[in-house]
């Protein structure tokens, strides 16, 4: 497996354009079903990030938080995408009510992953979000071979 990707980045538009350099990412590796996991603390950019990516893959138009609704679904040229904000769920079982099983096909955003842990075993990227200084440190891991190639372009994009 690749190194993980560490970068700084000063500030939200750091983030979000991060973000949409991940979403790039996603494309030319062709991992538009790919489950991805957003971790760190309350405010340190996760849903920033996302929203980057979610832009930066198209998307024109607000990207809400999916703290209270859970879930945002998003359908960009033929790319169905789902958003979802797991800090609200008490349990890793309250996956079910939300149609998990119904979202495989799809590329899967999914924040506060720690709610459900088992959910690493599946997915092929995780970004870590921490605050440093001012800003942020983001740290971008392979979880499977497939998404070795997103690792390869983030950076290529960072040299």
């Amino acid at each position: 497996m690749n190194l993980p990707v560490l970068s700084q980045l000063a500030d939200v538009t750091a983030t979000e354009r991060f973000g949409a350099q991940l979403g790039e990412a996603l494309l030319a590796a062709q991992l538009t079903d790919s489950l991805i996991l957003f971790d760190g603390d309350l405010g340190a950019g996760k849903t920033t990030m996302v929203r980057g990516l979610i832009h930066g893959l198209g998307h024109v138009g607000r990207v809400p938080s999916p703290t209270y609704t859970l879930l945002e679904p998003y359908t960009i040229g033929a790319l169905p995408l789902c958003h979802l904000d797991l800090y609200r769920l008490a349990e890793a079982s309250e996956l079910e009510h939300l149609g998990w099983r119904d979202l495989g096909g799809t590329l899967r955003l999914v924040e506060w992953s720690s709610r459900a842990p088992e959910l690493a075993r599946a997915a092929d990227l995780r970004v870590a979000l921490s605050l440093s200084g001012n800003g942020r440190q983001v740290r971008v891991e392979a979880l499977s071979a497939r998404a070795e190639s997103v690792i390869d372009h983030l950076n290529a994009i960072s040299r």
